[in-house]
Parts: structure tokens; C-alpha cells; sequence
């Protein structure tokens, strides 16, 4: 199956650059190029792609700003954000918003296809240790914290896994720890998401930690 690609940037080249790379792949379409988020929305509703390529930092509108439009699209658009910044605020806010994972602007070849098709099928281009280094960041003792959101909804086994999730375990460990079928774990995980619209495991983690559910503390060492 062919992935359609929207790539926004506002720098020409780096545009070009991108665009240039994903056309040599068989499997990859670049559909549309856009310089700012509002062209970006614009053309996705255009060109219905699966995966819109996105720098955080664009004029007019901003990539998180065009991120929390695009992930309303019922056609399941995945954004895979582009900073120069590494694991700077804008990242953070980029996950919160629905992004599915973000990509340093100097990643090889090989990176930008892989986050490309890892985007496109659905899963968070943030691997578990990526996602608590990134969390545990802008969640650190001393930095404000957003209101907590209630978790009654959620039962005691939905809970377990939500902790183990941002605690950086993947499915099978999750399913190993709590002696469970790695189905019934993507069953917890499934109402998870939908109680919560959630878009992605990079959310959950940012659930947990805003819940309160777990803490810097409950972090293993790095």
C-alpha cells in the first residue's frame, strides 16, 4: 500500500529536501508541499494524506497549532513533527496535541523512511525509553504541572497498564508483568485510548504523568 505524504516546512529546501528523499521510494507518494500550517491544512483536506510531515516552528500558523486540526481529520491523519530542537517544550506540546512522534531535522535517510512507515501504521514513533527521558523531562520537580485529570472511569487493571505504559514497557512486557495474552493487553489499552481520546502511546504517558499516576520518582534509572 502506497504511504501519501503532506511535507510543511517553511524553508524551501529543507521542503524540497524531504519531498525529494520520500519520492525515490516505491511504497511513499508525496502528495503535497506546504510553507505554513494553515497551507498545510488547507492541502490535506485537499489530498487526504496518511501522514502529514510537519516543522513545529512555521509562520502564520505554527506546527502545533496545525497538528491539533489536522489530528481531527476523520480520514485518521498521522503527523510526524520536524524540530531542529531535540527534546525541546515544542516537542512536548507537539505529543499533546496529537502528534504521533517527532524527527530531528538532521536524521539519515534511513530515520526519515523508517519514521515515515512506523507513522503510517499506526504506532508513536517514540521508542518506550525515548518517551521517559521526554516525559520525565517536562515533568521534572519544580515545573508547573497541568491540572489532574479524573481516572474513575478507568478500572483498576486500565490503571495497572496505563503506569506500565509510562513506565516505558512495551506490550509483551506489559502482558509479561500482569500475566496476561498480548490481545486482552491491546483490549485494556484500546478502552484506554477511547475513554480518554487518546491518539497515541506518547499521550498515554503524558496522561499518567498529569494524573499523577506516576511521578518523576517512579522512574528506573536511566
Amino acid at each position: 500500500m502506497t504511504i501519501r505524504v503532506l511535507v510543511a516546512d517553511d524553508q524551501p529546501i529543507v521542503r524540497a529536501g524531504f519531498a525529494s528523499l520520500l519520492s525515490t521510494q516505491c511504497d511513499i507518494e508525496v502528495v503535497a508541499e506546504a510553507s505554513d500550517g494553515e497551507e498545510a491544512i488547507r492541502l490535506a483536506a485537499e489530498h487526504h494524506p496518511d501522514v502529514v510531515l510537519l516543522d513545529i516552528r512555521m509562520p502564520v500558523m505554527d506546527g502545533i497549532e496545525a497538528t491539533r486540526h489536522l489530528v481531527r481529520d476523520p480520514g485518521g491523519i498521522k503527523v510526524l513533527m520536524l524540530t531542529t530542537f531535540g527534546l525541546d517544550e515544542y516537542v512536548y506540546g507537539a505529543l499533546v496535541a496529537g502528534a504521533s512522534g517527532f524527527l530531528l531535522k538532521d536524521a539519515t535517510f534511513p530515520e526519515l523512511l523508517n519514521a515515515v512507515r512506523v507513522v503510517a501504521g499506526g504506532e508513536a514513533l517514540l521508542a518506550p525509553s525515548v518517551t521517559r527521558r521526554l516525559i520525565a523531562e517536562f515533568v521534572r520537580p519544580g515545573r508547573p504541572m497541568a491540572p489532574a485529570r479524573e481516572l474513575s472511569d478507568l478500572t483498576e487493571r486500565e490503571k495497572e497498564v496505563l503506569i506500565l505504559i509510562a513506565r516505558g514497557l512495551s506490550n509483551a512486557e506489559i502482558a509479561a508483568h500482569l500475566t496476561l495474552t498480548h490481545n486482552t493487553v491491546k483490549s485494556h489499552i484500546n478502552r484506554l485510548f477511547r475513554k480518554f481520546d487518546l491518539r497515541n502511546r506518547a499521550q498515554a504517558v503524558i496522561l499518567a504523568y498529569e494524573t499523577r499516576l506516576v511521578v518523576p520518582l517512579d522512574l528506573p534509572a536511566i
